[in-house]
């Protein structure tokens, strides 16, 4: 092979799930965030017919990085190429191609196909791609099987809810205190320290601590994309006992009579933690209401001083 030549490398897994319904999941990029752990956010740019052009940010080896993919998808033959348009250093250019194959009624056989090259042929950049993809390959393929496999355990497991406020202000400002995370210490009461980078704009990781009503403190960090006023998502990687999976997006609008701003939350619960955290009498409902409550709290509070934020500037 010459230095310019692709590398091309080929992970697999079986799934005991329909080829259809694991098809599906692997389209249907918007749940990325919650199917496989390196990915932070995933954004439509461009979407016609079976084409889309897409943003997606993820972690690599550790580190958070972005690109823009284009996706072809093939439903009848359940396969998805994709093409990486903006790619971030040390990859050059980066593609590939998903097919799902049935292996039976109830059981597929999915295979990752990836073709790469690094900036230069350097060959550091060349063997960090190595690593990365093949990372981030077992695990993408091991969580799509974990997730097929428990889609119907998962729905009782799984659940999203938004709190809102309106404001009298400009949506502007409330995204300015939503995004100045490292002020939040000071700003808000339930915030006992914080720690925010973004060496990439836009690019955020957060770990702070966090007060409960008891006065106990618990660390959670983040990565957080925020989106040029109008929203930031994030993903939590450092999870309390209750939780597999934490990620949710702040939203802000201007409206006729102002601005709105919002919080949304999506979560999957730890089902083995529940009688340990909570009590033997607890249960699923129980744990819901709990880390609902708990996340709504914060979030509300967060939104309050964000409102008192934009309309002091108005």
């Amino acid at each position: 092979m010459s230095a310019s030549e692709p590398r091309e490398v080929e992970h697999e897994i079986t799934v005991s799930a329909p080829a259809g319904d694991v098809y599906r999941l692997i389209a249907d990029v918007t749940n990325w965030p919650r199917v496989f752990p390196p990915t932070i956010y995933v954004d439509h740019l461009e979407r016609s017919g079976d084409e889309e052009l897409i943003r997606i940010w993820a972690t690599a080896n550790g580190e958070a990085k972005n690109w823009t993919s284009r996706r072809v998808l093939d439903p009848g033959n359940l396969r998805i190429t994709f093409r990486q348009q903006v790619s971030t250093p040390p990859v050059a250019t980066m593609g590939g191609t998903w097919i799902v194959e049935p292996a039976g009624e109830h059981t597929a056989r999915v295979r990752l196909l990836h073709d790469y090259t690094a900036v230069d042929d350097d060959p550091a950049g060349l063997a960090w791609i190595e690593e990365a993809v093949d990372r981030n390959s077992r695990t993408e393929l091991a969580a799509l099987k974990t997730n097929v496999e428990l889609a119907t355990a998962s729905e009782e497991l799984t659940f999203s809810f938004e709190d809102t406020v309106a404001i009298d202000g400009s949506a502007k400002d409330a995204y300015d205190f939503v995004n100045e995370a490292g002020r939040w210490a000071e700003r808000l009461p339930h915030v006992a320290t914080v720690r925010l980078t973004e060496d990439t704009p836009g690019l955020q990781t957060l770990e702070m601590d966090t007060r409960a009503k008891d006065g106990s403190t618990h660390t959670t960090r983040s990565y957080r994309v925020c989106l040029e006023g109008r929203k930031i998502a994030y993903k939590q990687t450092t999870l309390p006992a209750l939780m597999s999976l934490h990620t949710g997006y702040w939203t802000f609008r201007d409206t006729d009579t102002g601005a709105t701003a919002s919080s949304q939350h999506t979560v999957v619960l730890r089902p083995e933690n529940i009688e340990r955290i909570l009590g033997p009498e607890a249960g699923v409902a129980e744990a819901r209401e709990y880390v609902r409550t708990a996340l709504s709290t914060n979030s509300r509070a967060t939104l309050g001083h964000a409102r008192d934020y934009a309309e002091a500037r108005r």
